[in-house]
């Protein structure tokens, strides 16, 4: 069987100089203005962009039959209202990018606990998903100017987006820190930002770039799926509390979930592959959770199902 790509290899078309004209337009005009540029253009991206197309509906079926009560199905029309919310996640994103988001805009649910901890120095792991917007989670550092956050991506342009953040507001606070796997490097300057305090976010839905040497097959909407192990290796190594944190749009508002995950992760040697699979199965069910309350904003757009089934 021919095997699928890589996410990576079909990431969003996103660059540099494409999102700095769409910040423009933002800073410039406002949302309106933003969709009529914006909207058409994901349009055409899902009229062309077939693997992506056919990678919307398989997802929508497979609601369908997983979850018949949410009443959406896997036809055109749903494809499509699956990438207009895409859309309108790229606008949240510009807006959460640009400090244009008031506290007005956001809810929290456990935010307090989350960030009581912060306050006595103790540096937690964000376990993050590309269920909903993450960008938006940087306000927390708006609302609260001790909070320092870092983000691991997997683009290769994470200075220059840096760069772009800082031009556009006081991102000081915000730190992506560009990773295509995890090494001991990576491990060494996380470890130094959760013993100064700081948040460190992490996606734990994404196999790994450089291949899928550390995944595991965990029940995910009723069929097996591949999740990294990377970043629940990485928390264990960190030695600290660990939570889950979503962001879903709901009536209007960005609305941000902080819920504990693990005091701290424990990966015994001897048994390692057994407690993998039951911490990264207890991810999946979390994230399943949420994602049947915004079903919509499942932004993976390739056959997140299809890799486990390759690798049988």
């Amino acid at each position: 069987m021919k095997k699928t790509k890589h996410w990576a290899q079909m990431e969003e078309r996103s660059v540099i100089w494409g999102m700095r004209f769409l910040l423009r337009v933002y800073l410039l005009f406002g949302r309106t203005v933003l969709q009529v540029f914006l909207y058409p253009v994901v349009i055409y991206y899902w009229l062309l962009n077939r693997p992506a197309r056919l990678a919307s509906q398989a997802y929508l079926d497979r609601l369908a039959q997983f979850a018949p009560d949410l009443t959406l199905h896997g036809g055109l029309l749903w494809s499509v209202r699956h990438f207009i919310s895409f859309a309108n996640a790229i606008i949240d994103k510009l807006a959460a990018w640009s400090g244009a988001l008031s506290r007005d805009d956001v809810r929290y649910f456990g935010r307090e606990a989350l960030v009581a901890r912060l306050h006595f120095g103790q540096g937690v792991v964000l376990l993050g998903s590309h269920l909903g917007n993450l960008e938006v989670c940087r306000v927390i550092a708006d609302f609260d100017k001790t909070l320092r956050i870092n983000v691991l991506v997997h683009t290769k342009h994470a200075e220059k987006f840096n760069r772009l953040l800082n031009q556009t507001s006081d991102n000081s606070r915000l730190n992506l820190i560009q990773v295509t796997e995890i090494t001991a490097a990576t491990a060494m300057l996380l470890n130094d930002k959760i013993d100064a305090g700081e948040l460190v976010i992490i996606a734990a839905d994404r196999t790994p770039v450089g291949g899928q040497q550390r995944v595991s097959k965990v029940g995910f909407l009723g069929a097996e799926a591949l999740f990294p192990q990377g970043p629940f290796i990485l928390a264990a190594l960190l030695k600290c509390p660990v939570y889950t944190v979503f962001c879903l749009k709901q009536q209007g508002k960005h609305v941000i979930y902080f819920d504990p995950f693990s005091e701290r992760l424990d990966i015994p040697r001897k048994t390692r592959e057994q407690a993998m699979q039951q911490i990264i199965q207890r991810y999946a069910e979390r994230l399943q959770a949420y994602c049947l309350k915004e079903p919509l904003q499942w932004f993976n757009f390739f056959d997140f199902w299809r890799v486990a089934r390759d690798d049988d």
